[in-house]
């Protein structure tokens, strides 16, 4: 029996689904989550689709405007009304999620490294590139009809999850973009490769290219306060086209609290280990060798300051030496920046 197979048996004997959605998702988790709703409609049981966070990036706002993605904010729903919750793209209760920790899902799909999930289904590949390709895989066994939304959705996130940067794809990705290609609206992904950033994108890069600091191919850099959390992501992936750089570490002050993206290209340093060595002890952090993330209750900042510029410089300084030492790096600062 094929993992789709066993995924499958498991929806049988179910009427209603939570499609669980980590915090602020991205198209590799909302086309993951799309592609399980498909999979539960055609075994007559109800998905719903819901999310923590918001979704912020301009891109993939319009990924949910015009795929016509339903997904509900997390506090519109009551996951007790659900027979069966599913995480897709995330694996842990509690972490990444406004899930209640206890809150266990009893069908996990992921490709993040974690710690081992009990659940009824688990399907947990870190040897995998995205969790997209997963979804082609049981599609596929399944026999599920690929409608064009389904595979413009699918094709998209796995070019922005690894392909468009070469963010090292496995074969599964280039092989699962082939499966969906044919039947995807190439018209539509060329749209949402067009929108437009937001002004508050652009304040925030703006001010992390003026904050910048770099130890010789590592650099940090602040995007102030924003209410965009995928400002994060997108300053550090400009940052890294600077000549010279290889590691990014941005961060900011988003919703209450300190936020951070890392990126590298570097394949000396694994971003997730690195996030988990500087940061562990004070917040949830962790990711992949090439991109990582994590947030800190900015509770442990505070006190140190009232104005936000006295708690950025008080907050960034010990961001940026934690993350140099966690790299090893030396004291003084490169300034050919």
């Amino acid at each position: 029996m094929s993992r789709g197979d066993e995924l499958a048996a498991v929806l049988e004997d179910v009427d209603s689904l939570a499609i669980v959605c980590h915090d602020n998702p991205d198209p590799d988790c909302l086309a993951s989550a799309v592609a399980l709703e498909e999979i539960a409609d055609a075994r007559d049981v109800d998905a719903t689709i819901v999310y923590g966070g918001e979704i912020s990036h301009q891109q993939n706002r319009a990924f949910v405007n015009l795929l016509d993605i339903d997904a509900h904010e997390i506090d519109e729903v009551d996951l007790d009304d659900y027979e069966c919750i599913a995480f897709v793209d995330h694996s842990q209760p509690g972490a990444n999620t406004e899930v209640p920790a206890e809150i266990e899902p009893e069908i996990v799909v992921d490709h993040h490294p974690g710690e081992e999930i009990d659940a009824t289904f688990a399907d947990v590949r870190p040897e995998y590139g995205s969790t997209s390709t997963i979804f082609v895989e049981y599609l596929r066994d399944l026999e599920v009809a690929l409608t064009t939304r389904l595979a413009s959705a699918l094709l998209f996130a796995l070019h922005r999850e690894r392909l468009d940067f070469i963010r090292e794809p496995t074969d599964r990705e280039y092989e699962a973009a082939l499966t969906v290609v044919p039947d995807a609206d190439l018209e539509l992904l060329e749209q949402l490769y067009g929108t437009a950033f937001s002004p508050a994108t652009i304040d925030a890069i703006g001010h992390a290219i003026a904050s910048r600091e770099r130890r010789g191919s590592s650099l940090v850099a602040s995007v102030g306060r924003t209410v965009e959390t995928d400002a994060l992501p997108q300053a550090a992936d400009y940052l890294l086209n600077l000549e010279g750089v290889d590691t990014v570490l941005a961060y900011g002050i988003v919703d209450g609290q300190i936020r951070m993206s890392g990126r590298s290209v570097d394949p000396r340093v694994h971003m997730g280990e690195t996030l988990k060595d500087a940061f562990a002890r004070f917040g949830s952090v962790g990711g992949h060798h090439d991109m990582a993330g994590g947030q800190i209750d900015l509770g442990l900042f505070a006190d140190e300051g009232d104005d936000e510029a006295e708690l950025l410089e008080f907050a960034g300084s010990r961001i940026e030496r934690r993350f140099f030492d966690a790299l090893h790096l030396e004291s003084e600062l490169d300034e050919n920046q």
